[in-house]
């Protein structure tokens, strides 16, 4: 099953269920509690990010080749960082490049999105994906000017600005997802494949993320963990590729679709 969040005919905001026509059986309730999918039919006038997160938890260097690329070790535990909640972009919508707070060195990063429909605290791996509401595809842009150079060694600042977290296009029930952990995925830039691989690089199987981000910790529902990102990143190639106004990216992961993003400048007046 495949749940969306969109703009109905006269922009009003709804959940459904995607039908293979592109309209979808409107739900009533909250999809992280109890909720009912309807009979209703509703036009999709425009698709959102199918969740707005109650925190977006994230794991870096989490694929082995990925990591290779940018000489990093192989981390003991899992990496973990944070985006604002508020950087959420819906698909089809622009990224825009910081104009304000400068970058110059904006990079694409597809990731499996994972996302908690109960409260999880100090759950076991064998029992963690009965904690998991659905799957969605990210992109986890990152201005790797202020985070690698500007960031006081801190990845937030690079990860966290305005539209840097692109989500969608649906959320995608666990029934529907064999094995998170064997899913094709794949970038293109402008039509030109930049990443192409598999969960199963992922250092930390999403059971395993799951595992550790509970320790002690309560992960609430409707927290949005991104995965990590495979090769193939513009930072890591000889030369760097950046994103430029202009540009169309597309993230794809198999059994849940793809998530397409043009890239803009940020305004200057804007507030």
């Amino acid at each position: 099953m495949k749940i969306v969040r969109f703009l109905d005919s006269i922009g009003h905001t709804q959940q459904g269920v995607l039908e293979a026509d592109g309209t979808a059986l409107r739900i009533e309730g909250d999809i992280c509690g109890n909720y009912t999918v309807t009979r209703q039919k509703m036009a999709v006038k425009k698709l959102l990010a199918p969740v707005v997160p109650r925190a977006i938890i994230c794991v870096g260097l989490n694929y082995r080749r990925h990591a290779a690329e940018t000489g990093a070790k192989i981390p003991e535990f899992p990496v973990v960082f944070f985006k604002n909640p508020g950087a959420l972009q819906n698909p089809d919508d622009p990224v825009e490049i910081p104009r304000h707070l400068a970058s110059t060195q904006v990079d694409f990063e597809c990731e499996l999105a994972v996302v908690i429909g109960r409260p999880a605290r100090n759950v076991p791996a064998d029992k963690a994906l009965d904690y998991v509401l659905g799957y969605t595809i990210a992109n986890d842009v990152s201005a790797r000017d202020w985070q690698k150079q500007w960031g006081g060694s801190q990845w937030c600042r690079g990860k966290s600005f305005d539209t840097f977290c692109p989500l969608g296009p649906a959320l995608v029930t666990p029934q529907a997802i064999a094995n998170p952990n064997h899913l094709a995925l794949r970038t293109t830039v402008n039509g030109r494949v930049m990443q192409s691989s598999n969960t199963e690089d992922m250092i930390f199987s999403v059971e395993k993320i799951i595992e550790f981000l509970s320790g002690s910790t309560t992960l609430l529902a409707g927290t949005v963990i991104l995965t990590g990102t495979p090769e193939g990143v513009g930072m890591a190639r000889n030369p760097p590729v950046w994103l430029a106004a202009g540009d169309r990216m597309v993230a794809a992961i198999e059994g849940i679709g793809e998530l397409a993003n043009p890239v803009v400048e940020e305004k200057m007046g804007d507030r």
